[in-house]
């Protein structure tokens, strides 16, 4: 019969609310999507976390502002919008390279949505290492990556360990107690 859970499975005894169209729960679903959405918010209170975190968004921010709005000395959105077209970089692309710096900056700020933000800024990093920095060698004296690396290296952290203490994440998705207990002192 469509829709129906095996006997074993976790949300057994929910046939209730199947489409018998798709067979598909709609506990199922929403299980789904919650899980989906705990483990993109879900964070534990560290203060490594914080301080990568404030760091990345302190550094990201005059980059996007510079990007979005002209400010420091940067060309706005038109000039960024040129910019990266002369490299052949889609219209689209080229505003979620804007977006990222300058709204996933404050966004890490903040810790909210600090995966999504640090997955942001960590393709925005790959991409400026491919389209113009990886030609001019490793120092960045001359052009090069390696601050890019540097991005990139915290990026990674803040998107698999979250925003870390004082973040929105942590409020909206607390680390559980296990998970803390497993993570300090084993007794």
């Amino acid at each position: 019969m469509p829709g129906v859970l095996p006997e074993n499975s976790l949300l057994s005894g929910t046939q209730n609310l199947t489409f018998s169209y798709t067979g598909i729960s709609l506990l199922a679903v929403f299980s789904f999507f919650f899980a989906l959405y705990m483990k993109l918010f879900k964070t534990c209170p560290s203060v490594t976390g914080l301080i990568l975190r404030l760091t990345l968004a302190l550094v990201m921010f005059p980059h996007g502002a510079q990007k979005l709005l002209g400010w420091f000395g940067g060309p706005g959105i038109d000039g960024t919008l040129g910019f990266l077209g002369s490299m052949h970089v889609p219209v689209v692309l080229a505003c979620l390279v804007i977006i990222a710096e300058s709204v996933g900056s404050i966004l890490l700020f903040f810790g909210l949505l600090t995966r999504i933000a640090a997955f942001g800024i960590l393709c925005n990093m790959l991409g400026a290492i491919y389209l113009v920095h990886y030609q001019n060698g490793f120092f960045m004296g001359s052009g090069g990556y390696e601050f890019h690396l540097l991005a990139i290296g915290i990026a990674l952290v803040l998107l698999l360990r979250g925003g870390g203490m004082w973040s929105l994440d942590g409020l909206i998705a607390p680390c559980n107690e296990e998970k803390k207990k497993m993570m300090g002192k084993k007794k």
